[in-house]
């Protein structure tokens, strides 16, 4: 099987799950009101596109081609908006009076990460649409994980480079106002709070997830890239077999203003992870999808890569990301099978963020429209 013959594979089922009665009480505190016509699921709900081209990257070299890569770009935005010029579809989204955040996904860096060329091109276009560099910022939430990709050799030097805090317990970059309460496991700190530049400064933000598997989650893209990596203190939802993701994620996604400011999702499919994400330390684990996805709706972008993951995972000859049999539980190391994991997954994750009016879950109304270069 080739590679690009994946998302033609029949969908797997993912039967929508009944009402859960086991998620835990949230109290959301927040000032901010959310912004008419702006943000998640966006203007284009249920709408994706998905731009493939085997001269993305190379998975002998695993180099990026930079033309390659801004064509795919540029072949997607215009595919999402409709529009004929690529500035005009830009400015859609980004206007020259912004102060643009751009979430990187650096969890798995510098193994696996937003991809310095894929940043590197948003970068570009939100210059061409006349925002100054001094007022884009790429941000993350651990300065370890951002200092080992080195994004400042690709951009202008007057973008900001951005990691919330210093230290995973660091709480400086962090909104004391606007936080998301919930006891999980009796942990001592109960409370997640937001970056503080999303709050306090910027006016869109443009997400840069990446496709991989996640061992507590199923899968890590859009949602929980935004969601996980703008708060603090949220591994804590999964510091057991069980698993509160279901439901946190969705929920921090959902906090304004967040939401309203979130506008577009670009997602780094040139380099994947089918199992042992979010990391990337097993390179057994670790492929090539060649491709990048475009969109407003989360929800959609997140169920197509749930079934890319799946068809991955299906073709290797391991379990479903949906198993929840106690018997492939594991404390110990997960490189032995891709049947091993530390967690019950909980791909549900992306149906209840459709509840919170995140998205179009229900694959038979997503537009996914797939482009080969």
């Amino acid at each position: 099987m080739q590679r690009r013959d994946l998302l033609t594979l029949p969908l797997l089922s993912t039967a929508a799950a009944a009402p859960r009665t086991d998620l835990p009480e949230y109290r959301v505190h927040s000032s901010y009101k959310p912004i008419p016509n702006q943000g998640m699921p966006g203007p284009f709900p249920g709408r994706m596109v998905n731009v493939h081209s085997e001269r993305s990257i190379s998975p002998v070299s695993t180099k990026a081609e930079p033309d390659t890569v801004a064509a795919m770009i540029k072949t997607g935005i215009l595919a999402l908006t409709g529009e004929r010029d690529e500035r005009a579809a830009w400015r859609r989204f980004i206007d020259a009076k912004d102060i643009v955040g751009i979430k990187l996904n650096c969890s798995g860096a510098p193994q696996i990460c937003s991809h310095p060329i894929v940043v590197a091109e948003i970068v570009k276009q939100v210059l061409a649409c006349g925002v100054p560099a001094k007022n884009i910022t790429l941000y993350e939430r651990f300065q370890d994980q951002l200092d080992s990709v080195q994004y400042n050799r690709y951009v202008a030097k007057d973008v900001n480079i951005l990691a919330a805090g210093g230290t995973r317990d660091a709480l400086n970059g962090y909104d004391p106002r606007t936080y998301v309460e919930v006891d999980f496991f009796g942990e001592e700190d109960t409370r997640s709070n937001m970056v503080r530049a999303i709050s306090e400064r910027f006016t869109k933000i443009i997400n840069v997830p990446n496709m991989k598997d996640h061992g507590a989650s199923g899968v890590t893209g859009c949602l929980k890239n935004i969601a996980y990596g703008s708060f603090h203190n949220v591994a804590r939802s999964h510091q057991f077999h069980k698993t509160n993701t279901y439901s946190f994620i969705g929920t921090l996604a959902a906090v304004e203003p967040l939401r309203s400011r979130t506008v577009l999702h670009v997602m780094d499919g040139l380099k994947g992870v089918w199992h042992g994400g979010p990391f990337a330390n097993w390179p057994q684990f670790q492929f090539y999808p060649q491709r990048i996805l475009l969109g407003t709706d989360p929800v959609a972008m997140d169920h197509v890569l749930l079934d890319f993951i799946e068809a991955k995972r299906k073709q290797e000859g391991v379990i479903s990301v949906w198993d929840h049999d106690k018997k492939y539980l594991t404390r110990g190391n997960m490189r032995a099978s891709a049947n091993l994991n530390n967690f019950l997954r909980e791909p549900g994750h992306i149906e209840f963020a459709a509840s919170k009016g995140l998205g179009i879950f229900d694959r038979a109304r997503i537009d996914e429209r797939k482009i080969e270069l």
